[in-house]
């Protein structure tokens, strides 16, 4: 499998010196917004969705597993196949196929059906997600491509924190299909959007191509993946049962709320890192790690109060809202000529880690309670932090040698 590498892409139109191109960047969060929102979506809007489609709630809710199964099988193959494509062309047929999709869940009132659109949509988001971290990093000036990338994944914690509740509003007072078909509108608006401000890159020529397992022999780049692997798995376990602890714990009225303190705290996370990642992106990393752990230790409390809870989902959120941006720069760095290579590997990975996520909390929870989730998480969070201040020379450096 081949992939493009950066060195191979020039930007159609160089961005202005010291300036972020703030709407092309935009135009690349929502891209993420609207992928994450979709991943997530039915969870809110479960019961409903579960009636149309005649099936069990359990069932309805692989939904979001296949989703997470259709971006990790394709991520790295539709990314080495499409090397050769302008990656504004390819862009938009990604979220072309999005729109598409989502469409076809909100009309559909066939289970079947509705799961072929779902991996299909998933199929789109992962060419999508390989693409846009390295597209930010292109439309920045020098030194700014740390601040590029944490715009544009400021999509992610915008869709838990305030997509999810809104798509579940527009679920419970217009049908979960008006929720669907708005995602598809707002998918309409952000092709135009991108055809107008997003600015064009080459492909990649095909006798630049390298094999894209190669990557994997790049000094740093196994660490980031490791890292990216267990922490989203370890976050996962905790977050997609989040409302059944919150229920055990007296809260489970204040989700929609607690959720909203969550993705604030997660806003102000992007916008440290984006602000200090050119400089500290290590320490930034060591200190997200720590930070998750802290909240994950607070509600593995058995006896907390509800203060202990929105301390422990503040102290969360500040740890986990950059770390998409600090592991996307991360692997780009490391991975150098075959950067591209390794993002289209760290979406693979992630959405395994995703998928397993909500299979491993699901056993726990099972087993052994609410109270196993966040000490699962803490358990997982020991390797991440050994591997991160292990990778002083290659990963998560002491001294950066890219902007």
């Amino acid at each position: 499998m081949t992939t493009e590498t950066p060195a191979g892409s020039r930007a159609t139109a160089p961005p202005a010196p010291g300036r972020l191109p703030l709407s092309a960047l935009l135009a690349l969060a929502t891209a993420v917004f609207l992928t994450s929102l979709t991943e997530t979506l039915p969870a809110g809007v479960l019961p409903a969705m579960s009636s149309a489609l005649h099936a069990s709630e359990s069932a309805t809710g692989q939904t979001v597993t296949v989703y997470a199964i259709g971006t990790a099988l394709t991520a790295i193959p539709l990314t080495a196949a499409t090397a050769g494509w302008r990656r504004k062309r390819l862009l938009l047929t990604a979220v072309t196929g999005f729109a598409m999709a989502n469409t076809v869940t909100a009309l559909s009132s066939d289970y079947t059906l509705t799961m072929v659109a779902r991996f299909v949509a998933g199929v789109a988001a992962g060419l999508a997600w390989a693409l846009l971290a390295g597209y930010a990093r292109r439309l920045a000036p020098p030194g700014l491509e740390g601040r590029a990338i944490a715009i544009a994944m400021a999509g992610i914690p915008v869709a838990l924190a305030l997509g999810v509740p809104a798509g579940t509003f527009l679920g419970s007072a217009f049908g979960w299909r008006t929720a669907f078909l708005t995602m598809s509108a707002l998918t309409v608006v952000l092709i135009a959007w991108t055809a107008v401000s997003v600015p064009d890159h080459p492909g990649q020529e095909r006798g630049e191509r390298v094999p894209m397992l190669r990557s994997l022999g790049v000094p740093g780049v196994a660490p980031v993946l490791f890292v990216t692997l267990v922490f989203v798995l370890g976050h996962t376990i905790l977050y997609a049962y989040i409302a059944t602890l919150l229920r055990d714990r007296g809260l489970g009225g204040a989700t929609d709320l607690v959720l909203l303190v969550f993705g604030a705290a997660c806003l102000v996370s992007i916008w440290a890192v984006g602000a200090h990642i050119h400089r500290r992106s290590r320490g930034l990393t060591l200190a997200c790690v720590l930070l998750v752990a802290a909240g994950a230790l607070l509600l593995a409390l058995p006896d907390g109060g509800d203060l202990l809870v929105y301390a422990a989902v503040t102290l969360w959120g500040l740890g986990w809202g950059g770390v998409p941006t600090l592991l996307q720069t991360a692997v780009g760095e490391a991975g150098g000529e075959q950067a591209d290579a390794a993002q289209a590997m760290l979406v693979t990975l992630w959405n395994v880690a995703m998928a397993a996520g909500g299979v491993a909390g699901g056993v726990l929870l099972d087993s052994l309670g609410t109270i196993a989730l966040p000490r699962g998480l803490l358990l997982l969070l020991l390797p991440v932090l050994l591997t991160v201040a292990g990778a002083r020379t290659h990963g998560f450096p002491v001294r950066r040698t890219g902007g």
